[in-house]
């Protein structure tokens, strides 16, 4: 409701004044208003303008109070709570008024005395009190006169000090021989706090208000000299610099005159003014201008020369404070990773999941992923996809055969040819902060004397650490808590387990046949048609046909072969084309063989008869699950013997000899099987014999083979079978589920047999398996032989 303004030209001093016993009261917000005080009053409250209304058309005085700290708002805007407001005043004579369009109202009045609230009377349609005059005291002795000199010279020197008081207001204090009329008129021109300027108003001795208000003066004339100080320092300072600058652009200029300016100049003036460009980190500025300041008393001839130059390059090109802004668009970022990627749900899933976290709280870590599959099922080209999702620039590089701990943290200075690592390479080619890192292969890292590139790793995929990580070459921490980092492994085993523990690990299983489809439909024609320069109406796959170019010509897990395939066929077709061929050729499954010949694969198929001692394993590869037939003969004249071949490891040979141990303990004392474990030898082959063979997860399978043999009779040749067995015959958990039904699956496979605690790992198989394939969980063995033959009763 008042302004900062203070009128100081009425010093009239009201020597006798009257007030009604009740005055219309006007809160007042920041501000306190004092007696002889001109002030301004904007009234934009409608109940306020009715109470300036009714006051002009009476005596025109009205009750003016400060109130306590509040966020009822602007001035004028809400009427005070009586409690908030301080129960001492100043009354107020209206001196002229002004209406304005939108209703408010602008009035010039003056303080005309101390007043205090004895009660309220009523709060609406605005408060009115009933008030008592608060009459001023007379002190003329000296030591009041020597507090009012003292407090006068002191605030002339804040006038003097300070910018936004005008020199008039000397000439004014200088002429007031009233202690509490000065103390007043110093209070009111104060920039002090409302809660003091009100002790003051509050105080009746004008010798206490004047003891008051000196402290008051002098700490704000203190303020005002520390500022004027400050303000000289950083004017001497910024003196200096201009004056250097001035001096160098002189120097400059006769340099140009005298015809003695060389490149070495021109690149150090070029190098000089991109430092003073850089919105460089402070500790970088200081390495950055400690390193030119050698580079500038050196000769461009020394060999220390260029390695100086190009490590400062290196400092001026690094994003240091440089981001790209993260594109929260979740919609958008689905679209384009379903537009790239068929199937993949949990990466998406974390990826959609990472970007509305972002959305919710800016200063959110960038996940370190961790895209563990076999070959071929998109884990590199979904980096991409991923930057362009989120919005980030995106740096690829493979970490396969990496050996050299100076790849990740760069050579030390001290060498010839040294140079950033990777790490670093990859920021400054990406120009920015926060880029999307791939590293390719991590599963695939070396060691030798050089170092171990996988313990450098340790600091950079840390979370807690990256934020701090430094690079051998440059010796300055660089931020990398920003950077999303993914990396890429077809296999866990042989990434180090500090290392892997601080990757989120999300598998990445084969695709099924029917999902190949899809993706060779959807991305993989199109794509080969464009690069063989064929057009849509010169080539056509049935899904016949592209289903037995998926079942008959490649044995992946992944879509990399069948690529290959679908490319061969289009460059068959472009032959033809190119000799002149016009007819639109169609592939289907009674054709294919003119493209491609006859089939490349002949394993893995669903056994043609039934046979005793047979049975249907399943293996996990690193290129997705694997069908394994597993074989056994009994073999008269033996002694109880168990022989394994077909290249088994120490692992399958224990797990056999397991399973044959429980099997010669459950039937052994049985009188019509006794021959068999006591006259017999066993021989149990796993085929391919090239292909080294481990593990435990085969257990069950031979332990039915084995029963097999001794009942004689042979298993359904649609049953596949995968659980570790022990010696008590309890079913264990194995990994690998989803890959191992994959590969049954699309053999035909229509049951399969697992340990009962991987029965919770059944979500992650597609629908449509698990609507082909029956799945049997099992926790003991003899569930197992219940399973195959159920009318043993054994």
């Amino acid at each position: 409701m008042a302004d900062n303004h203070r009128d100081h030209e009425d010093q009239d001093h009201v020597t006798e004044v009257t007030l009604p016993r009740e005055l219309p009261v006007l809160p007042i917000s920041e501000a306190v208003i004092f007696p002889a005080m001109m002030v301004p009053l904007v009234l934009t409250d409608t109940n306020l303008v009715r109470l300036a209304d009714d006051c002009l058309a009476g005596d025109k005085i009205l009750g003016t109070f400060a109130q306590r700290d509040t966020d009822n708002g602007e001035d004028g805007e809400e009427p005070a709570d009586r409690d908030l407001i301080y129960q001492i005043g100043t009354a107020v004579k209206i001196q002229k008024m002004l209406r304005f369009p939108d209703g408010s109202m602008r009035m010039l009045g003056q303080g005309i005395a101390r007043c205090r609230i004895r009660e309220f009377v009523r709060d609406q349609p605005y408060m009115v009190a009933r008030v008592e005059l608060i009459e001023e005291e007379t002190q003329d002795d000296p030591r009041t006169l020597a507090y009012m000199r003292g407090v006068a010279n002191n605030f002339l020197k804040i006038i003097d000090a300070s910018e936004n008081l005008s020199d008039e207001l000397k000439v004014v204090v200088m002429n007031i021989d009233e202690p509490g009329r000065l103390a007043d008129l110093i209070a009111s021109n104060l920039d002090i706090e409302v809660a003091e300027k009100q002790s003051i108003l509050e105080e009746r001795s004008p010798r206490k208000r004047l003891q008051l208000l000196s402290k008051i003066v002098m700490r704000e004339l203190d303020v005002l000299e520390l500022g004027q100080k400050l303000q000289s320092r950083v004017r001497k300072s910024i003196d200096k610099d201009q004056r250097e600058y001035y001096l160098r652009q002189q120097l400059k200029a006769i340099q140009r005159e005298l015809g003695d300016t060389d490149e070495g100049s021109v690149e150090l003036e070029d190098l000089r003014e991109r430092i003073d460009k850089a919105a460089l980190p402070e500790k970088v500025l200081a390495a950055a201008n400690r390193e030119f300041d050698r580079l500038a008393r050196m000769s461009p001839g020394a060999s220390e020369y260029t390695v100086s130059k190009t490590y400062v390059d290196w400092l001026l090109d690094l994003p240091w404070t440089t981001s790209s802004e993260d594109i929260l668009d979740l919609k958008r970022a689905e679209e384009i990773l379903e537009r790239d990627h068929f199937g993949l749900d949990d990466v998406k899933k974390r990826i959609i999941e990472y970007l509305a976290v972002r959305k919710l709280k800016e200063n959110h870590r960038g996940p370190i992923l961790c895209l563990s599959g076999p070959p071929g099922v998109g884990k590199t080209s979904l980096g991409r996809s991923i930057a362009e999702a989120v919005g980030r620039k995106f740096f690829r590089f493979s970490l396969g055969g990496m050996r050299d701990e100076a790849e990740i943290r760069g050579h030390r200075r001290t060498y010839v040819g040294s140079m950033p690592g990777r790490i670093v390479a990859g920021l400054k080619e990406c120009g920015t902060n926060n880029p999307v890192f791939m590293l390719d292969e991590i599963d695939k890292l070396g060691q030798d004397f050089r170092g171990d590139p996988a313990s450098a790793l340790l600091e950079v995929l840390d979370p807690e650490q990256n934020s701090d990580f430094t690079d051998h070459y440059l010796t300055l921490a660089f931020d990398l808590s920003k950077v999303m980092f993914i990396t890429t492994a077809n296999m866990l085993d042989t990434i180090p387990r500090p290392l892997l523990d601080r990757m989120e690990v999300i598998q990445l299983a084969g695709y099924t046949n029917l999902e190949k489809l899809q993706i060779a439909k959807r991305y993989l024609l199109p794509r080969q048609i464009e690069e063989n320069g064929l057009k849509t109406t010169q080539i056509r796959f049935t899904d016949a046909g592209l289903m037995k170019v998926i079942e008959d010509h490649t044995r992946e897990a992944g879509v990399r072969n069948l690529e290959r395939e679908i490319g061969a066929v289009c460059r068959k077709v472009a032959t033809d084309v190119a000799k002149g061929k016009r007819k639109a050729q169609s592939i289907g499954a009674k054709n294919l063989e003119d493209y491609l010949g006859p089939p490349s694969y002949t394993g893995d198929r669903l056994r043609s008869h039934l046979k005793v001692g047979v049975c249907t394993g399943l293996a996990w590869t690193q290129v997705g699950g694997k069908i394994l037939y597993i074989e056994g003969l009994a073999l008269p004249g033996g002694h109880g013997n168990l022989k394994l071949t077909g290249q088994v490891g120490s692992v399958m040979q224990e797990s056999a000899a397991a399973a044959y141990s429980y099997l010669r303990n459950r039937f052994g004392d049985c009188k019509e099987h006794r021959p068999f474990f006591s006259e017999r030898d066993v021989h149990i082959h796993l085929p391919a014999g090239a292909v080294p063979k481990d593990g435990p997860s085969a257990g069950i399978a031979m332990a039915s083979v084995l029963l097999s043999l001794l009942v004689g009779r042979a298993i359904d040749r649609r049953t596949a079978m995968t659980g570790e067995i022990t010696l008590t015959g309890a079913v264990l958990p194995i990994g690998g589920l989803l890959e191992k039904v994959l590969a049954a699956h699309r053999v035909g496979i229509r049951r399969v047999i697992i340990p009962a605690d991987n029965e919770v790992d059944l979500g992650e198989i597609p629908d449509e398996v698990r609507e082909a394939v029956e799945f049997v969980p099992v926790g003991h063995v003899d569930e197992v032989w219940d399973a195959i033959f159920p009318d043993l009763g054994a």
